[in-house]
Parts: C-alpha cells; structure tokens; sequence
C-alpha cells in the first residue's frame, strides 16, 4: 500500500482524467460517436485526442501560474467559452467582445488572446 500523500496525488490525477472525459462529452458533444462512416468517426476521435491535449495543457499553465487558488479548470474554461467568431463568406472575421478578465486569463496562461 502506498503512503496517504501518494494515495491522494493518485486520487486527484484520477479525478482529473474523469473530469477531462465529461468535459469533452459536455462542451464538444461527444457523448455519442454516431456517425455515418469510419472517415467521419477517425475525425470526431481525433478532434477529441486534440481537445484533451488542450485541457492538459491548460491544467499544466493553472498548476504552474497558480490559477487554482482562484478558478477551477471548469469555471476558467467557462469564462472564455464565451469568446465567439463570426464569419461571413467573403468577408473578414469578427471576434465577439474579449473582455479584460478574459484577456488576463489569457495573459495569465501565457497565451496570446485572439485579435
């Protein structure tokens, strides 16, 4: 049996990995992998791969910059889930309001926010 700090240490990366899983059921609507053919399924998994690169990123940049003792990874993603971009055919891009909370979140992280 190991020691009860290393116990909790395993406990947490475990809890992590499970909320990582109903994140990406939730926020990219993976819940279900019907699809109409293997092509569109190796997308849709590989979109997921991607997605979890993401969130491990992003929990490596709120360990290492000290986000925890303000945010939970679910309430800083819900504070820049926000940020929306529009797109016409033919025309330029547009980015809904990035507001200064999010653009220090952002800074935080060390990431560049979108312009």
């Amino acid at each position: 049996m190991k020691n009860p700090v290393e116990a909790i240490k395993l406990y947490r990366v475990r809890d992590l990995i499970e909320k990582a899983f109903a994140n990406l059921k939730e926020r990219l609507d993976m819940r279900r992998m019907s699809v109409s053919s293997s092509e569109n399924f190796e997308g849709k998994l590989f979109v997921q791969f991607l997605a979890l690169i993401y969130l491990s990123y992003i929990k490596k940049q709120m360990d290492e910059k000290g986000l925890y003792k303000k945010y939970t990874m679910q309430t800083l993603l819900d504070d820049l889930d926000i940020i929306e971009l529009y797109q016409q055919p033919g025309r330029a891009h547009h980015l809904s309001e990035i507001t200064k909370k999010q653009i220090a979140l952002y800074d935080a992280m060390g990431v560049p926010f979108p312009k």
